[in-house]
């Protein structure tokens, strides 16, 4: 089994995960990538206020693919959730905030 990659500084860590990463999704790759264009575009807005930064991305969810889409957005946390298929994604954008999208 590989070692996990060390860094010696915060910053070498940041340049690294400047890419998002998709952690799971189940969408189609079209849906995916406006889902992962608007969630990059509300984390990078609103760096510094989590409930901006849902409400942000869950009226451009409802307007473009229909209510009721539902959004966590921030680090250190744990979920359990029931969602319609081909309905989740679930990013992290710029290697610390996390982004948990899902209809229901």
């Amino acid at each position: 089994m590989a070692d996990p990659i060390a860094f010696d500084d915060m910053e070498s860590f940041l340049r690294v995960a400047k890419y998002t990463l998709v952690k799971f999704t189940d969408m189609h790759a079209e849906m995916k990538e406006e889902a992962m264009d608007i969630c990059i575009t509300a984390v990078e807005k609103f760096p510094d206020e989590s409930e901006k930064c849902t409400q942000m991305i869950k009226e451009m969810m409802d307007k473009k693919f229909g209510a009721p889409w539902h959004v966590v957005v921030g680090s250190g946390f744990s979920y359990e959730i029931t969602y319609e298929v081909q309905n989740l994604l679930y990013i992290f954008v710029g290697g610390r905030t996390a982004v948990l999208l899902w209809k229901m």
